[in-house]
């Protein structure tokens, strides 16, 4: 039997809230509640966050179901719909675009225990969020990028879409550490006209939504308008991969410095071999099971398990030379992968 560590709080320096279910290892009974665990999208990260999910659902004596829609907010919403018709006891979602879902998400959280995890959507109903202060983890991305350009240069950044909540604040993160501003995670600068302070300058922020061949696209297009960039930053897991490829083809890697978040193998093996500084990752296996975890606890009766802040924090962790050996490893053993 495991112990369930959730972590919580407002900061990243949170004390451990400790749920122990009593359980038996094994797969989900079919008597119990049917916990359903929806993506954002498709990608690498959910298939961690995936697994995950299971462990937790074997662990639990829970019965999950992961959905990872293909068409973006419809599909996603077709999918939270058909749950609620056949009666799912609890929704942990990642949500894609957290302003025009409110109503959606408040609707939903009429009907059943419903929590947000990876992207929030705080002025909703939702019971809680699990996952990581995204604003925090975009300026430790912004630390990489300064001690990795002592000299400073022109940046590029790269995202599937900035209507995630996640993805406003890694970007923001990024240029408030770089630009050397105050930490506030309410500011927000539009895409547009380039930002520039001391040595640093955002020269672009480009959008793919979630367009594999776009995103290649946009960097290679980065390279010819910014002839002098300096350092790529990919702020979703396949950002980076998909700028490895049109930096190698443009016979650029090395001169043009590569920013990761997320754990995507392409990354990783960018940071063994050289080619990709580091990388700012989440927990998504823990994103997966904590939030059966936390569900399973409310559907239980055990509501002190939601924090007074309604934030359960799993912590950022910073992936370079001198750490990707054993964290892959480690990744590499719980998804199965030999």
């Amino acid at each position: 039997m495991r112990k369930v560590a959730l972590l919580l709080g407002c900061t990243l320096l949170c004390a451990p809230l400790l749920l122990t279910l009593g359980c038996k290892r094994g797969g989900a009974s079919q008597g119990g509640p049917h916990i359903a665990y929806i993506t954002n999208g498709i990608a690498a990260f959910w298939t961690i966050a995936k697994a995950g999910a299971e462990a937790a659902g074997r662990e639990l004596s829970v019965n999950v179901s992961v959905h990872m829609p293909a068409e973006g907010i419809a599909d996603q919403k077709r999918i939270v719909e058909d749950l609620l018709i056949r009666g799912v006891d609890g929704v942990a979602i990642s949500l894609i675009d957290s302003a025009n879902q409110a109503s959606f998400i408040n609707d939903a959280a009429s009907k059943t225990a419903l929590i947000t995890q990876d992207s929030d959507a705080p002025s909703t109903n939702r019971l809680a969020y699990i996952g990581m202060d995204n604003y925090q983890a975009g300026r430790m991305v912004g630390e990489l990028i300064k001690e990795s350009l002592p000299k400073g240069g022109k940046l590029a950044i790269f995202v599937g879409r900035l209507e995630q909540d996640n993805a406003r604040k890694r970007r923001q993160g990024v240029i408030d550490e770089v630009l050397g501003r105050s930490f506030d995670s309410s500011r927000y600068d539009p895409p547009g006209e380039p930002l520039s302070a001391g040595a640093f300058t955002i020269a672009v922020t480009l959008t793919d939504q979630f367009d594999r061949v776009k995103a290649k696209a946009n960097c290679e297009d980065a390279m010819l308008r910014h002839p002098d960039l300096a350092g790529v930053v990919g702020l979703f897991g396949y950002n980076v991969p998909m700028c490895l490829e049109a930096l190698k083809q443009a016979g650029k890697v090395g001169s043009i410095q590569a920013f990761s978040f997320d754990e995507a193998d392409e990354t990783l093996q960018g940071i063994q071999d050289g080619s990709v500084a580091g990388t700012v990752v989440q927990n998504p296996y823990e994103y997966g099971f904590q939030s059966v975890a936390l569900l399973k606890a409310i559907l239980s009766g055990n509501r002190g398990a939601i924090p007074e802040s309604k934030f359960i924090n799993i912590p950022a962790r910073r992936i370079d030379r001198s750490n990707v050996g054993p964290f892959w490893a480690d990744l590499k053993k719980k998804i199965g992968q030999p």
